[in-house]
């Protein structure tokens, strides 16, 4: 029974859920069938007229252009057979073609010769024409050989709504471009879904997720004709919509969290992809939605969105191997985005022409590089792109708090209004203390004659004036010992000054390059080797975040450096004065020992003298400072002095204190909150174009002709691109009128996340390769709706779900396996199976986990061990333990070179290039995953516990809640009656109720109908 049920069930691979393959040898099987099936009359029949694109343009794209086709280089006998002019022009006294007459038209001589030498196509080719391709061609020539333009690169047309006889089952203009269809093949539209069908449909369609069982009895009671347009409209605007339709833009955007290649370092583009979801959500017209993504820097006054948006371009592998060319991973880089440009907005294989003229499609080798010329002048300096930094919300919403927290604190400093006399009394006593002090004379000072050394090999070099002179190599953080005797018999402080000195880097008094120094910790030790602690430190200056009083916290992390001096040069000597708790008292000829500690490497100091004292000096050291500035008239103090001031006043007045504690306080914070700012890569123009040349046979070490930005000949042209705003030329002119591909592209795309299947199958190819469409009436009529409407992609997609072919029943018809077996003419909607972050979204969903936020950084939900162990670089896989566990699918952080192994299992791509449509396959380790991994037993757990909290405590409750909760619908009697049965043979094997349920939540998420949508 169980097995029954099992996901792994042939239903998977039935005709009504074709996977989507891209590879080209099944492209061109289904381009095959898929003609048979919708031309109107069978080649074996050439009764009527004969269309070039339909009937003649596949035979000769297939078996002829490869010789006598667009490329020069492949051509042979000098025949070119895709330009009419060049076809019926005489060759040799003879035309290939001869309009109105195939009897004397080379061509048909040569495609019917019995002789193997002058057959064409030639034997070896393995392209032989069958006879009616043959007879198509005869009648063809027989007609005038007129040739016409490619169907897609044909302006788009406003065709007229097809009549139709069967009225009453169209809803709107597509269900009659749809039905004439039908009628015309003598089939009929299947009737709508039922109620819990549609819903499901709606919800998987724009969300991702299943709906809840009470917005299913909501829709399925409800009794106004309207219900339907109401519940779209709703879901439309549920914020869940743009994850779900961003994610297949994300696709083609080829968005991941790592730059790719062996190495597969880590990268931030996460703010892309929330701006991509965001801009759904907002429906973003798709003409702006195409301008910031290709060039939304060069708008003009660009904001920060804008800039962000050009994350699409920035998707771009980037190769961080040692040895590694910048210029060739460049070039690389501009080449994906022209071949990605060409793919995700006019459906052109334009990449094939970048070693060659187009084999098949109008796009020569010199127009490829006019394309790669648009993208050729961005900045990418050794493979390192520009950055912006993007606050998410919350950070903004905090630094908009800190700013005015920190504004108020700034007024309140300044306003007070008694601030002005207290400061000018506490200048006056500053001077009256300084004058007290100098008229009692200044404390006596021993200037002690040291012995230096140091335990990485520096050597400490005694000079004249009793100060130690460091030579040698800065060398790695190490300590500086300098010994000395003092004529005195007490010691309370200690001064020690840094010199400069013309042998150290910018004159010292640091060896670091700007000859700064970082002292770490200062430490005397008596001759029994005890330490003496200081109980105080004060500087004339310390460098912000490098206070003097670092050096005696015991803290080697942390020390005193002197840069931002406030007299405006860093590089001149510096004083500090340490006072010990205690004075200590010391016999004739007793050394005392100072250790200079430094941990940072070549910050030691340079040069310095140090000298005891038996008063306190602090008072001194300090006092001397601030005078020396009080005495400088206002007007004439620097800024900087002015500063030192201010703060030292602030400090000790009762009122301010508080304040600018709690200003420090802030400041602090607001920096660490800018510090963890995420930045993301944008594109940004040079100041100055780089040249572009044709490169020979696509090796951008061998070039040639010098090209401009300017698009293909086919197309409309872009006249008059200006330098330095090309780029944003060129995504305008993507989406103007005139242009015969975006509105169809997308429309088609669209179409095809909504039926499985776009109106043109080919949705990577509509070129001369490519399908034609089934419905090209319809296609056009919905480009041209899409272009009317303001590029809106919400109401493109209103208008399709709303329509009666939408809502049609996906049950499988037998009338239909013969006449339209892959259901092209859309007798019936499709059964697809939902990408692979939706698999896991709809059991986050059922089981009651899922995490609901929208955006932020990527995240770690579980995944089984050994992932990385054959990558180059192991990857830190931090699996998260809060909520972020449970985040939809689409924020899982992804690494090209090992993606997380659900996404694989279920067809994700590695994101290398981009996706424009994935294949969906049917093998036993999607069966296993879901019912064995980690990530999804968990849930299971989750749905289970889930289950057994429902109101109802009986089994046949239970097993209700249970099945409407996984697929929208109350079960049938005989699933109910194996349920069951099911639920009772759990209980025999597992004695804990939880265990009893898990098993049936297992059973339930993984049949087929769990993962499809109906």
């Amino acid at each position: 029974m169980v097995g029954l049920l099992l996901h792994h069930s042939a239903a998977s691979a039935s005709i009504g859920n074709r996977p989507v393959n891209c590879s080209r040898v099944r492209l061109l099987l289904h381009c095959v069938i898929a003609l048979l099936a919708v031309l109107p009359c069978s080649h074996t029949s050439i009764a009527g007229d004969v269309d070039f694109n339909r009937d003649i343009r596949p035979i000769l794209t297939n078996h002829c252009f490869q010789c006598h086709g667009p490329d020069d280089d492949s051509r042979q006998a000098d025949l070119r057979l895709d330009q009419r002019a060049a076809a019926i022009a005489m060759l040799d006294d003879h035309a290939a073609i001869v309009p109105g007459d195939a009897a004397k038209s080379g061509l048909i001589e040569r495609v019917m010769a019995d002789d193997v030498d002058m057959l064409m196509p030639p034997p070896e080719f393995g392209k032989p024409l069958t006879a009616s391709q043959r007879n198509l061609l005869k009648q063809w020539i027989n007609d005038g050989a007129e040739y016409a333009k490619h169907w897609s690169f044909q302006p788009i047309q406003s065709p007229e709504i097809p009549e139709i006889t069967t009225s009453g089952e169209s809803r709107n203009p597509i269900d009659q471009f749809i039905i004439a269809r039908l009628e015309r093949a003598g089939l009929k539209p299947s009737p709508a879904a039922d109620r819990y069908t549609l819903i499901r449909r709606v919800y998987l369609d724009l969300l991702g997720l299943p709906p809840s069982i009470e917005e299913v009895d909501a829709f399925v009671n409800a009794e106004n004709d309207d219900a339907y347009e109401q519940l779209l409209d709703r879901v439309l605007a549920n914020p869940h919509f743009g994850e779900r339709w961003g994610r297949h833009w994300l696709d083609q955007a080829r968005y991941a969290d790592s730059h790719g290649y062996t190495v597969d370092g880590d990268r931030t583009m996460w703010p892309y992809r929330d701006w991509v979801i965001n801009a759904f959500n907002r429906d973003l017209p798709f003409d702006q939605f195409t301008v910031e993504q290709l060039a939304g820097d060069l708008l003009p006054n660009a904001d920060l969105s804008q800039k962000v948006a050009t994350g699409f371009h920035r998707n771009t592998l980037v190769n961080q191997e040692g040895g590694s060319k910048p210029d060739q991973f460049r070039d690389e880089q501009t080449k994906d985005r022209t071949d990605t440009t060409g793919l995700v907005w006019m459906g052109l294989t334009v990449g094939c022409a970048k070693c060659h003229t187009h084999k098949f499609d109008p796009i020569t080798q010199h127009e490829y590089y006019q394309l790669f010329a648009f993208f050729n002048s961005t900045a990418d300096q050794n493979s390192v792109a520009p950055t912006v930094p993007v606050p998410t919300a919350e950070q903004s919403a905090k630094i908009e708090r800190l700013q005015a927290q920190q504004a108020d604190l700034n007024k309140q400093l300044a306003d007070n209004s008694a601030t002005a006399e207290r400061r000018a009394a506490w200048e006056q006593s500053l001077l009256a203390r300084a004058a007290a002090i100098k008229s009692m004379g200044k404390p006596e000072w021993d200037v002690l004659s040291l012995n230096g050394q140091s335990n990485k090999g520096t050597e400490l070099i005694a000079q004249d004036d009793h100060s130690l002179l460091a030579k040698g190599h800065p060398g790695a953080p190490g300590e500086f010992y300098a010994t000395a005797t003092s004529l005195l018999k007490t010691v309370r402080s200690v001064r020690l000054e840094v010199l400069t000195h013309e042998s150290l880097p910018k004159n010292g008094p640091g060896r670091a390059s700007n000859g700064n120094f970082v002292l770490s910790e200062f430490s005397l030790q008596t001759a029994d080797g005890k330490n003496v602690p200081f109980a105080k430190v004060t500087a004339e200056h310390s460098q912000p975040g490098h206070d003097v009083t670092r050096t005696i916290d015991g803290d080697v992390s942390t020390g005193w450096a002197i840069n931002g001096a406030p007299e405006g040069s860093m590089n001149r000597n510096r004083t500090a004065w340490f006072a010990l708790a205690q004075p200590i008292s010391i016999e004739a000829d007793e050394p005392l020992k100072f250790t200079l500690t430094f941990n940072n490497s070549n910050y030691a100091i340079g040069r310095f003298r140090i000298s005891v004292s038996p008063a306190e000096a602090m008072v001194d050291g300090e006092l001397e400072r601030l005078s020396a500035i009080a005495k400088i008239p206002t007007a004439d103090r620097k800024n900087a002095q002015q500063s030192v001031l201010t703060q030292a006043f602030i400090q000790q007045d009762a009122e301010l204190a508080p304040l600018q504690a709690s200003l420090t306080k802030v400041t602090n914070e607001l920096a660490a909150v800018k510090k963890s700012i995420p930045t993301t890569m944008v594109m940004q123009e040079l100041p100055e174009p780089r040249p572009t040349y044709l490169q020979v046979r696509g090796d951008f070490l061998r070039t040639s002709d010098e090209v401009t930005p300017a698009v293909p000949a086919v197309l409309p042209q872009l006249d008059g691109v200006k330098s330095g705003t090309a780029r944003l030329e060129f995504a305008r002119w993507l989406t103007s009128p005139e242009h015969p591909l975006t509105a169809r592209v997308r429309v088609n795309r669209i179409w095809m996340r909504l039926f499985g299947r776009g109106l043109v199958e080919t949705e990577n190819d509509f070129g001369i390769q490519g399908s034609l469409p089934s419905h090209p009436e319809l296609l056009d009529w919905l480009a041209d709706q899409f272009r009317r409407n303001n590029w809106s992609q919400k109401q493109l997609i209103r208008l399709i779900m709303n329509s009666a072919t939408y809502r049609q029943s996906s049950a499988a018809r037998p009338d239909l396996e013969t006449a339209d077996a892959l259901n092209l003419l859309l007798a019936r909607q499709s059964r697809i199976r939902v990408e692979a972050e939706i698999v896991r979204d709809i059991a986050l969903a059922v089981s009651g986990q899922l995490t609901e936020r929208i955006g932020g950084p990527s995240v770690y939900p579980p995944q089984e061990e050994g992932v990385y162990a054959f990558t180059q670089t192991k990857k830190s896989w931090r699996t998260n333990k809060d909520s972020n566990r449970y985040r939809r699918g689409m924020y899982t952080y992804f690494y090209r070179s090992a993606p997380y192994p659900m996404l694989s299992t279920f067809d994700v791509p590695k994101f290398n290039a981009t996706c424009t449509a994935r294949d969906r396959s049917n093998t036993p380790l999607q069966s296993l995953t879901i019912a064995n991994s980690t990530a999804m037993f968990e849930l299971a757990q989750a749905f289970a516990r889930r289950i057994i909290a429902t109101d109802d405590d009986t089994d046949a409750a239970r097993l209700q809640y249970a099945f409407r909760t996984s697929f929208a619908r109350p079960p049938q009697p005989d699933e109910l009656m194996m349920l069951t049965q099911y639920l009772e043979q759990s209980r025999q094997r597992f004695t804990d109720e939880e265990q009893t349920w898990t098993a049936v939540a297992r059973l339930l998420m993984n049949l087929d109908e769990f993962i499809t949508r109906e």
